[in-house]
């Protein structure tokens, strides 16, 4: 999966799962999105990268319908999700994400929290739902902490639980909002070493992260925003290399990463 996602043009590339057209998103006067158009093709991992206020989160929350565009179009697998007949719940399943903050119930166990949606989503039995929580619990490196209350997770924990709940809904596609910025720095190679496993498993990824580094190790294609725009965009070797943009330059000087 990961070659076929990065072969060009007529060399057999993955389709694109994700397709973003003329995407504007405005809130009252101000104007956030301005015309994204981007595609993502299947097991390709893309960042979203740029400075505070770009657009980069909302671009995610555009993705599975958090915000509502105020225009454009949101294609996955060539269905335009923004109708007014799509069965929203339905797409929340097939585009999963992970947050900034886990927002797990704290009275709930890890297994609980993941088993919750489930239920209630998928409607699966308490006995399937609990034997996919085992698995996905697993999966992500806490079958040992299956039984523990948040309370008592470490951060990184608490947000690979959240990774499990989101994968146990089985997505294509899975949006990263800045899912290691509410960690401490010993805290976030857990949480990355689980986005690895997720990208040479073939998964979908749509990441927004301050984490260069990974970015640069991991990504397949690199996706530079500012002022609501796609600026520049290209493989992390072109993006980190041979920036191209004034803007993108100037952003990678900020970080020292170049």
């Amino acid at each position: 999966m990961r070659d076929a996602a990065l072969h060009g043009p007529g060399q057999g590339r993955a389709p694109v799962i994700l397709e973003l057209q003329g995407l504007h998103k405005s809130f009252g006067l101000m104007s956030v999105l301005r015309g994204i158009n981007l595609a993502v093709h299947e097991g390709e991992m893309v960042f979203l990268i740029g400075p505070s206020g770009s657009g980069k989160s909302t671009l995610l929350r555009c993705c599975n319908r958090l915000e509502e565009p105020t225009s454009g179009a949101v294609l996955v697998e060539g269905r335009d999700i923004l109708g007014r007949k799509v069965n929203i719940n339905q797409v929340r399943r097939r585009i999963g994400m992970v947050f900034q903050s886990f927002n797990l119930y704290p009275h709930m166990t890890a297994r609980q929290n993941v088993t919750l949606a489930l239920c209630k989503v998928a409607r699966k039995s308490k006995a399937e739902a609990d034997v996919i929580a085992r698995r996905m619990l697993d999966h992500v490196g806490l079958s040992e902490r299956i039984d523990y209350y948040p309370r008592a997770l470490s951060g990184g924990q608490q947000q690979r639980v959240a990774i499990a709940r989101t994968l146990a809904l089985e997505p294509r596609i899975v949006l990263f909002d800045e899912p290691t910025s509410a960690l401490d720095p010993e805290l976030v190679n857990g949480v990355l070493n689980v986005m690895r496993m997720l990208r040479d498993e073939g998964m979908t990824m749509v990441v927004v992260s301050h984490e260069m580094r990974f970015a640069r190790e991991a990504a397949d294609r690199i996706v530079f925003m500012a002022d609501g725009e796609i600026v520049e965009q290209g493989t992390p070797s072109e993006i980190f290399g041979a920036p191209r943009h004034p803007r993108l330059r100037e952003f990678l000087s900020s970080l020292g990463t170049v």
